[in-house]
């Protein structure tokens, strides 16, 4: 399998992704919060595709404020499940809502969404993916695996060999300051 350091790069659109976030740590709760949902969106179709629509997303669900989110009722349900811009899928679109209340819960009881994560670390993919199946909707292994990656909890979004690497340890992630297995 070819990894995404060798094609990323190249491409205008995953290229970006590639050199500025993916694996880089994360703080903020709407930050965050974009990548869990976007990841969760991405669930079946490409991730091309969904970071095409990323700024479509980031209108749809209010720039992924969770306490706005949290607060969507049946009419912005309706508003995103006719919104062609964005994936129109009831079950993510629900999850988005759930979710952004689950990140308040968390904030009460962590001060943040990163605060939550950094009292969870360190674990294996496998209790990482158990603890958010209990936690959040919609978060099958490979979206949560996916997620952590993209957010330095899980190591593996970049080769050793890639240039991005050296840049991604600088920032201390997580998986480099633990055993995560």
């Amino acid at each position: 399998m070819t990894s995404y350091c060798a094609f990323a790069p190249s491409d205008p659109w995953h290229g970006p992704y590639h050199e500025q976030e993916y694996g880089f740590p994360l703080e903020d709760n709407a930050a965050l919060f974009e990548r869990l949902m976007l990841e969760i969106n991405q669930a079946g179709l490409s991730w091309l595709t969904i970071l095409k629509k990323r700024e479509a997303f980031r209108r749809a669900y209010h720039n992924f404020v969770p306490e706005v989110v949290a607060a969507y009722g049946d009419t912005d349900r309706s508003r995103l499940l006719n919104d062609s811009s964005i994936i129109r899928n009831r079950l993510k679109i629900d999850a988005a809502i759930a979710n952004a209340r689950t990140i308040l819960e968390l904030r009460d009881s962590h001060g943040s969404f990163a605060g939550w994560l950094a009292a969870q670390h360190p674990r294996s993919k496998d209790e990482w993916v158990k603890l958010f199946k209990r936690t959040f909707r919609f978060t099958g292994g490979e979206i949560v695996n996916e997620f952590l990656m993209s957010i330095g909890y899980l190591p593996g979004a970049h080769i050793p060999e890639c240039p991005v690497y050296p840049r991604i340890l600088a920032h201390r992630p997580p998986w480099s300051l633990g055993d995560v297995s």
